[in-house]
């Protein structure tokens, strides 16, 4: 992909990911504008489905939606509340100590700095991007595992790992696609552009696509 096709790529994504379902982090996003649930959901994410994630987000939002209260609840009730995610025992460690450290630093609200975030337990720079991008509609670029994907196999990106293809679309990807990006990819991801033996033959993208490491497709 050119560079200046992106543009055109983006118009495209928006348009067909219309009707495919967004993740569930941005479902909560859009209904909720808070970002304390959107840090946590994030948290649950991480190596989990998407549907599994809001099982154990909504049981979890059930006991407690606030720093404060969540902060009351012994980390084993936790961990039974968000069991349907993985790594449920180390997720309610790490919710229990973040939320102490919220109340402690930040009277209870989650930060809107990237490094503040970052150096929260259990949160990394995909989870601190997407809690600035969807939490509070600033500047970030959340790049999860579609997004690092899709962007090398575009050829738009050349890079290695996930940290990297932030830094390489920080430095090209016009500002106006920053937020959108991940929630786009993910969808186009998980329906399209999948891991193993994409759908190229029904790609709407296919004509800008440099299909870098596909070798076999549908």
């Amino acid at each position: 992909m050119k560079d200046n096709q992106i543009h055109a790529a983006m118009r495209i994504l928006r348009r067909v990911t219309t009707d495919m379902t967004v993740p569930y982090v941005t479902r909560l996003a859009r209904e909720t504008h808070d970002p304390f649930l959107i840090l946590i959901a994030t948290i649950l994410s991480l190596r989990t489905r998407d549907a599994a994630t809001e099982i154990a987000s909504e049981r979890l939002f059930k006991l407690a939606r606030t720093p404060q209260a969540m902060v009351k609840l012994p980390w084993e009730e936790i961990a039974t509340a968000i069991q349907a995610c993985m790594y449920p025992g180390v997720k309610a460690q790490n919710i229990v100590k973040l939320c102490q450290i919220l109340i402690d630093r930040y009277n209870g609200r989650v930060p809107d700095d990237l490094d503040q975030l970052d150096a929260l337990p259990g949160v990394g720079r995909k989870t601190a991007n997407l809690v600035i991008t969807l939490g509070f509609n600033q500047l970030g670029i959340c790049v999860d595992t579609h997004v690092h994907r899709i962007t090398n196999r575009w050829g738009y990106v050349n890079s290695k790992t996930p940290d990297q293809t932030e830094l390489a679309l920080r430095a090209k990807l016009p500002r106006e696609y920053w937020i959108e990006i991940n929630s786009e990819l993910v969808a186009f991801g998980q329906n399209i552009c999948v891991a193993l033996s994409p759908k190229c033959s029904i790609c709407p993208l296919f004509d800008y696509c440099d299909r870098v490491g596909v070798k076999q497709s549908r």
